[in-house]
């Protein structure tokens, strides 16, 4: 029990840190780009693509947009919740369900407030008529496969597979992100916001699901997820 206590109070706190540097790290962006601060980093970005850029890389990175598309998403996101339902996890259901729209209202909010227009895109690549900052792939991304894996891995006793299932999720949304920058549609500062403002949003459905009256003891909660 004391052994499982620790375990709980550090991942509480670890995810404390991990969203309050978030947030510090979107906050310094949001002003930096309101500023004009973020031309080095995005300018260079996109400099650096021009380098690497090849027609096979493009194939692979608008996969990895299509993935991250608002329509994909919501699909895997309707398949995770019949998935999660089927084996009776109808928490686990809601948790994705909260995490995926308030990820998508959030983004949502964030471009009407900062309306940064877009870059010029690279190789063809329709501009989407959405606003630039955050992007909502690298939202919806960190949100999706990040509330997946927490949600998987809550029951996987083996250590190596949790792991796998972590990494797998994490170069799944970088890669979608990256793409973004990649094919032109999104300056890095906007993918890199993208990320933080995820962080921030999934720890926070995160608490206040486990602060909610209804919540189980702690020893419980991994069970019912």
């Amino acid at each position: 029990m004391n052994r499982l206590r620790a375990l709980l109070a550090t991942w509480l706190l670890s995810g404390f840190a991990a969203a309050t540097a978030a947030l510090m790290l979107f906050a310094w962006l949001a002003r930096e780009v309101v500023a004009g601060g973020t031309e080095a980093l995005d300018f260079g970005a996109r400099h650096f693509v021009q380098r690497i850029a090849s027609s096979t890389l493009t194939d692979v990175m608008r996969g990895f947009t299509f993935l991250g598309e608002w329509l994909s998403i919501a699909e895997l996101t309707i398949l995770s919740i019949v998935m999660f339902y089927r084996h009776g996890r109808k928490r686990s259901a809601i948790l994705i369900a909260i995490t995926i729209a308030g990820g998508w209202a959030l983004e949502s909010m964030l471009k009407l407030i900062f309306q940064r227009p877009r870059p010029a895109p690279f190789f063809g690549t329709r501009l989407p008529s959405s606003y630039s900052f955050p992007s909502g792939h690298a939202v919806l991304a960190c949100c999706y496969f990040g509330a997946m894996a927490a949600l998987l891995t809550a029951r996987e006793p083996k250590r190596g597979v949790r792991i796998a299932i972590w990494a797998a999720a994490a170069i799944i949304a970088a890669m979608i992100g990256s793409s973004r920058i990649y094919l032109g549609v999104h300056y890095a500062s906007d993918v890199i916001a993208g990320y933080t403002a995820a962080i921030v949003w999934i720890f926070t459905v995160a608490e206040v699901y486990k602060r909610r009256p209804s919540a189980s003891a702690p020893k419980d909660q991994a069970r019912h997820l």
